[in-house]
């Protein structure tokens, strides 16, 4: 006999259950069932047979998804979900619970709930005689916690006291003594006692604190900087970003967690991103040092420094590092350094037509699509798929994968993890946490997980690197004392007049630079005033795109007092720039980590502009799940389905720091007041304080009416930037 099978699935609705909704998905397999001998004489080609010498059967069975429920449901579900054929459930719910419950509420549930067989309702084993049901749902509960320690041991990591731990040995010593799990346990919780409390990793860390003793912080020495390989610098590099982001805990990304770290009581959230964080600003901090720190060095001077940071942005490229890469880029697109022009004049062709091909991978051009789909395409590839339009690029580029090639070691992929906290800020603003009944809204997790298991594959695969770490250089990136904003602004100006612009005659050079692009999402960024580009710089706009717009870039949110603020002045030559606090940072949006550029209006290109050059939103395409339609989700700067995100800035205590709210076609002036209030941590009883007012241009506001419909009412060919200001 010879089978085949056809699978199709149809909507099956959904099941309501007390505590829970489920979506229901029918899977239909056709089998198809003939025999083989004496085919050809029935008529059929080889295998086929004529319709009606085959057999058709159909097997039809259904797939429950859990889409809403109380805690109590979803910790049931983590034991039901291989019978409701929902396989992904557990790793989903592991990756995002710590959203709407903590490791304690849910082990406890889990443990004395449904772990006590004297007090267990689990529906499943109603039926079942008492060894049954122990066996069962020991295997169950055992399946869990095995998946919980595999892919969330720092769930556990509670000290002095590791209650949930202790809590746990206590269960599986008197349900499953001698087990290999109680082994597990054990061992776990020796290695977190010995351990000591993980600040992040010191050997990254570029203040006094991480020097040996008696080493001073300096300015970077040209001649040793150029020592170092270009290589070796990338690879350095790496080496520091690879243990850094192997060690972010995914959670920590979601929009959820990230978006309450400006909170007071929160200033030790999320350490594993600040380190990243950190980590990213030391670069960008490094590369505007080196170029800018030693007054003495001459035009050609600078300009190699600027040839070989491009050049090790390239060697980044090429070990796919495109968090160094993006922070070396930056860098070079920051305002100190861009309007070099006399400088920039002196790089090569070859070099400056590189640095065109490196930036425009960060292009915000419909919603960051080439950064994204680059970074899709080599997550999981060995080496770097490496395509240059310059055949003398094209050249390097090859002899240099070739290397790495014979060393026979695959590579990792490092990313550049703000693309992944825009879209969970994004899907956190745009989704509901909870749904009607006051029912956890778990298809919300469904959609945030797919962002959270691209972030787990990518740190899987930074496994794959072989890098050996070289103290000689690492020291000395942590000795660099790093320029303030004002310090790098005024070392510029200085090495600019210095130039001598006779020199070379104004020529016409090739635009490189798309935008001065945004450095880190979800950090502090000052935007002082504007200074117009020179015509003449060779790092103008392209394709016709000025960069009067451009953003700039940022550091740390969270500054300790003798930390510098990351920062290159934009101020005008002919303008003192006004020094200013981190207090009053301009134009971050601290949900989401965007610029702009205007009081309340976003910059072209920010990072979570989600409706700039985009039909799509920064929401990344979801992914089939069973018995869920996909929706369009609201984004800003377009009305949708009922549904848009507005930003709304404070007036006066938060001159340009917005927050990005949900809103739709039902919701009136006190609703989004008392949502904006609440988003900037103000007393939400006092929405009749304030007026809600959208900014239409510099001069003109559209003030709405104390019951006026939002939605409507709005003025939508303009941004939708609001201003939450107090009543006189």
């Amino acid at each position: 006999f010879s089978f085949s099978w056809q699978t199709t699935f149809q909507d099956g609705g959904e099941e309501v259950e007390d505590g829970a909704v489920y979506n229901v998905t029918l899977k239909k397999v056709q089998i198809q069932q003939a025999a083989n001998k004496g085919a050809r004489w029935l008529g059929g080609e080889g295998d086929q047979l004529p319709p009606e010498h085959t057999v058709r059967q159909y097997e039809t069975s259904k797939i429950r998804a859990i889409k809403a429920g109380t805690l109590e449901k979803l910790v049931e579900n983590l034991l039901t979900a291989f019978g409701d054929a929902d396989f992904s459930y557990i790793s989903i719910f592991l990756a995002t619970y710590r959203a709407f419950a903590s490791p304690r509420a849910v082990l406890e549930l889990l443990l004395d709930r449904f772990g006590n067989l004297e007090t267990s309702s689990h529906g499943e084993l109603a039926n079942l005689n008492s060894l049954e049901s122990e066996m069962v749902l020991r295997a169950e509960i055992a399946s869990v916690l095995r998946a919980w320690l595999d892919q969330c041991s720092e769930d556990f990591r509670e000290p002095p006291d590791y209650m949930c731990l202790l809590k746990l040995l206590d269960y599986l010593k008197n349900n499953m003594p001698n087990s290999d799990m109680e082994s597990r346990v054990q061992n776990l919780l020796k290695q977190f006692q010995n351990q000591e409390v993980e600040a992040v990793d010191g050997f990254c860390s570029t203040s006094s604190s991480g020097l040996v003793d008696g080493e001073e912080l300096e300015i970077s020495n040209p001649e040793e900087f150029s020592s170092f390989q270009d290589h070796v610098v990338a690879e350095q590099l790496t080496y520091m970003d690879v243990m850094l982001f192997r060690r972010v805990v995914p959670y920590h990304c979601l929009g959820s967690i990230w978006s309450q770290r400006d909170k007071k009581e929160n200033k030790n959230l999320a350490p594993t991103i600040r380190a990243t964080i950190t980590q990213f600003n030391a670069v960008t901090k490094c590369v505007i040092s080196t170029i800018l720190g030693t007054r003495e060095l001459k035009i050609q001077q600078r300009a190699k420094i600027i040839e070989k940071w491009i050049n090790i942005a390239h060697e980044c490229r090429i070990l796919k590092n495109f968090s160094s890469l993006r922070a070396i880029i930056s860098a070079l697109q920051s305002n100190s350094i861009y309007r070099l022009k006399t400088t920039w004049m002196f790089v090569s062709k070859d070099v400056l037509l590189m640095y065109e091909e490196l930036s425009e991978i960060f292009s915000d051009h419909d919603n960051y699509l080439t950064s994204r789909e680059l970074l899709m395409k080599e997550a999981t590839s060995k080496f770097a798929n490496l395509d240059s339009s310059e055949k003398e690029n094209q050249k390097k580029s090859q002899k240099r994968l070739q290397l790495q090639k014979n060393k026979g070691v695959m590579q990792g992929t490092v990313p550049y993890l703000g693309t992944f906290l825009t879209d969970l800020i994004m899907l956190d603003t745009a989704l509901q946490d909870y749904v009607e009944g006051g029912l956890i809204n778990f298809e919300k997790r469904r959609r945030e997980f797919e962002v959270i298991a691209q972030i787990k594959l990518l740190q899987s695969s930074c496994n794959s690197y072989c890098l050996i770490p070289d103290q000689k250089f690492i020291q000395w990136f942590r000795r660099q004392r790093h320029l303030t904003e004002e310090e790098s602004y005024k070392l510029s100006r200085e090495a600019e007049a210095a130039a001598d612009t006779n020199v070379l005659s104004p020529k016409s050079q090739k635009s490189m630079v798309k935008r001065i692009s945004t450095l880190f999402l979800g950090t502090d960024v000052f935007t002082p005033p504007k200074e117009q580009p020179p015509k003449s710089s060779p790092v103008g706009g392209s394709s016709g795109e000025s960069t009067d717009s451009a953003s700039v870039s940022s550091c740390e949110f969270n500054h300790s007092e003798n930390e510098d603020v990351c920062v290159t002045p934009v101020s005008s030559p002919e303008d003192p720039l006004k020094k200013s606090s981190v207090g009053s940072d301009k134009g971050y949006d601290s949900d989401k980590g965007s610029i702009s550029s205007d009081k309340g209006c976003s910059s072209k290109g920010s990072i979570s502009d989600p409706g700039s050059g985009s039909d799509s939103g920064s929401i990344p395409s979801r992914e089939s799940v069973p018995g869920s339609a996909p929706r369009v989700l609201p984004v800003y700067n377009r009305q949708s389905e009922g549904s848009c995100i507005i930003r709304v800035s404070m007036d006066g205590l938060h001159d340009s720091v917005y927050k990005s709210i949900l809103i739709t076609n039902q919701d009136r002036i006190p609703d989004v007041t008392q949502r904006a209030l609440l988003k900037h941590n103000l007393e939400p009883d006092a929405v009749e304080d304030y007026e809600l007012v959208q900014v239409i241009s510099e001069d003109k506001e559209l003030v709405f009416p104390r019951d006026a419909n939002v939605f409507y009412g709005m003025n939508s060919h303009v941004n939708f930037d609001f201003i939450l200001r107090k009543k006189a």
